[in-house]
């Protein structure tokens, strides 16, 4: 916990996002003190992945992703596709890698941080916006390609997936329902009854998953998403589930994930992190640029758009620890992926932030994510 509070404060000062901290530090303590986790760390890790996945589907704005349905679907799809492609390529048919860990390099660098964009976004006003709204929910189409390829290219194809699928299908359908009576009958107690009803649905979905193969940052996605209404009205409960998730869960996720990363990988690898980072780039920008300009985004909006959408972070490291503790990667493979993972949380943001700020919103969709707004500022 130490780390974990030198990395809160350390965010603050330095103005960057505290995950990026706390990987740092778990690397300085994994290199420097060999530093190892123990079984209750792991437990609290694993724990703080899924819930931290669960939050950021349950950020979505539903009537912003139905509002601007088409333009974040096809950015978002492409978003995903082209980089997952490209660093699956480049991984296989170039370097040599194995089937599997190609696979895990393609779906670790085809994520976009909704962590990274939203606070971006809040930062510059730009949630509220018709730009903001359509990068937002295409970030949640890419991510959503991102869990549910890394669930279904490594889940198990026996009857336990067939049962994984039917009861999560079954879940995302009377979730929203019951958290709808639940919430509005035991609201506010001491004992969190709202918050012992979300961990006892990724528990079990997680646990299910594990049995059949699968991961359980899938379901955990799903469900956010599916909760996202009703959070949207109870904004304290939201608060509350990110308190206990920042303060106590992905502190230790971020500082697992760290101390994997071999400061001896990383001096040798230092071409092949450039090289995968190129790949990103340049297959972020074939996938979402030329859609942007397709919907009339004026040229420097597109290249922020397309910045923006290039960020990882969290889904990026989530995918890459999966790999290395699964056997699919070696912690070289690792150190290389993880670090293309920060390099893009920072990189693009940068530039987009320092050369691309948008002039005026894209046409696209405006009316309709203006209405969107009205309705949403009625429900709160």
């Amino acid at each position: 916990m130490g780390l974990a509070l030198a990395a809160a404060l350390g965010s603050v000062q330095l103005g960057v996002s505290v995950a990026l901290v706390e990987i740092f530090l778990g690397f300085f303590a994994g290199n420097a003190f060999q530093f190892s986790t123990t079984p209750w760390i792991d437990f609290l890790a694993g724990t703080g992945s899924v819930v931290l996945t669960f939050l950021a589907g349950a950020e979505i704005d539903p009537d912003a992703l139905r509002a601007n349905w088409r333009e974040s679907l096809i950015i978002g799809f492409f978003s995903f596709l082209t980089p997952a492609l490209g660093a699956f390529a480049a991984a296989y048919w170039i370097l040599g890698w194995s089937l599997q860990g190609s696979q895990i390099a393609g779906v670790a660098l085809s994520t976009t941080s909704v962590a990274v964009v939203y606070a971006v976004m809040v930062e510059s006003g730009r949630n509220e916006t018709p730009l903001g709204k359509i990068i937002l929910a295409a970030c949640f189409i890419t991510d959503l390609g991102t869990v549910v390829a890394l669930g279904l290219l490594f889940a198990h194809y026996d009857r336990w997936l067939a049962v994984f699928a039917v009861v999560t299908g079954a879940s995302i359908w009377a979730a929203p329902r019951f958290a709808r009576w639940l919430f509005r009958t035991v609201a506010n107690r001491v004992s969190e009854p709202e918050i012992k009803f979300v961990l006892l649905l990724l528990f079990g979905l997680g646990g299910l998953a594990g049995v059949a193969g699968s991961e359980a940052v899938l379901p955990a996605y799903l469900i956010g998403l599916a909760l996202a209404r009703e959070f949207l009205k109870n904004r304290v409960l939201m608060h509350r589930m990110r308190a206990i998730t920042f303060s106590l869960l992905t502190p230790f996720y971020f500082l697992k994930a760290g101390s994997y990363v071999s400061a001896r990988a990383l001096r040798e690898g230092i071409l092949l992190i450039g090289a995968f980072f190129l790949v990103k780039m340049i297959a972020k920008a074939a996938g979402v640029y030329p859609w942007t300009r397709k919907f009339r985004f004026e040229q420097k909006t597109a290249i922020y758009t397309t910045l923006l959408m290039a960020t990882g972070l969290t889904f990026g490291t989530i995918s890459a620890l999966f790999g290395l503790t699964h056997g699919y990667i070696d912690q070289t493979q690792y150190t290389v992926l993880v670090t293309v993972v920060i390099l893009s949380a920072f990189v693009p943001t940068l530039i987009a932030e320092k050369f691309f700020q948008p002039d005026e919103e894209p046409e696209t969709n405006a009316a309709e994510a203006r209405g969107t707004r009205a309705q949403v500022e009625e429900v709160r």
